[in-house]
């Protein structure tokens, strides 16, 4: 089992860079970011991740670090495609990189877009393939529905060789998000409850997950699945792992204090 914290973006950036640095100290093995525009029309400060994980990139030596979730459907896949490239090379080659639909829909009518779900699905799915095909660092080009690039040759290429890794986010009942996950290299399953307030997953929901995914690709060679597992736990590190967790991502809501929350469990060191 591998360990990560997953912060919100609520923050001075040093400070954000402080709690990475810490993380590394501590014995985590990656630091990520969420990725926002609007939480709250009302005001909620937000920080860019990709310019803090740079900043994150250069006072780090071995974490994992990237962003838990981007959604790429909100993006230009040729910028996104140099931010991550220009990450992964600057770590060298330490870049995970999440992806998701995006939430909640006001990251998108904000500013004039729209969150139709099936067309963010298919707009994201679009943007994922154009990002791989620039990532190859071989002439690529593509003609879709949402993006066309004529072709080019995107260098430099990520240092992670064929590409970083992504994972997935999926919201649970729902099984799209499952069949869009086995087609990378991770899922970060969520799950909605009564309500729509989100629920904890348990080492059995977990087990599941992983024979979808294995029926779904034959194999989970090569493939993460991350748990969130409370607080308070729901499970075991070891009945985690056991059910096919891969990794354990702690992280906080956006509520006030939980900067020194999360620092305390930062410090604290992951739970082996």
């Amino acid at each position: 089992m591998n360990f990560a914290i997953n912060s919100p973006p609520h923050a001075e950036p040093g400070a954000l860079v402080e709690l990475a640095v810490a993380a590394e100290r501590a014995g985590w093995d990656a630091f990520f970011l969420w990725d926002h525009m609007v939480i709250d029309r009302a005001g909620i400060e937000i920080v860019d991740p990709w310019v803090a994980l740079g900043a994150i990139a250069a006072r780090t030596e071995r974490i994992r670090l990237g962003t838990c979730v981007t959604p790429v459907a909100r993006r230009r896949p040729q910028k996104l495609a140099r931010e991550t490239v220009t990450l992964d090379r600057l770590s060298d080659g330490r870049l995970i990189f999440g992806i998701g639909l995006g939430h909640p829909p006001e990251e998108f009518t904000t500013f004039g877009e729209a969150a139709d779900l099936p067309a963010v699905a298919a707009r994201a799915d679009e943007a994922m393939e154009v990002i791989a095909g620039l990532w190859s660092g071989e002439p690529y080009s593509h003609a879709g529905p949402h993006f066309g690039v004529e072709e080019v040759r995107f260098l430099p290429a990520p240092r992670q060789r064929p590409r970083p890794p992504v994972w997935v986010a999926c919201m649970l009942p729902f099984r799209r998000g499952l069949a869009r996950a086995a087609r990378w290299d991770g899922v970060v399953p969520l799950q909605l409850g009564a309500g729509d307030d989100l629920e904890f997953l348990t080492p059995d929901d977990i087990a599941g997950i992983a024979h979808d995914i294995r029926d779904r690709r034959g194999s989970l060679d090569g493939f993460d699945i991350v748990v969130n597992p409370g607080p308070p736990p729901h499970g075991t590190v070891d009945e985690f792992a056991a059910a096919g967790a891969t990794w354990w991502m702690d992280s906080m809501g956006d509520f006030p204090g939980w900067y020194d929350e999360l620092r305390g469990v930062v410090e604290a060191g992951p739970p082996r």
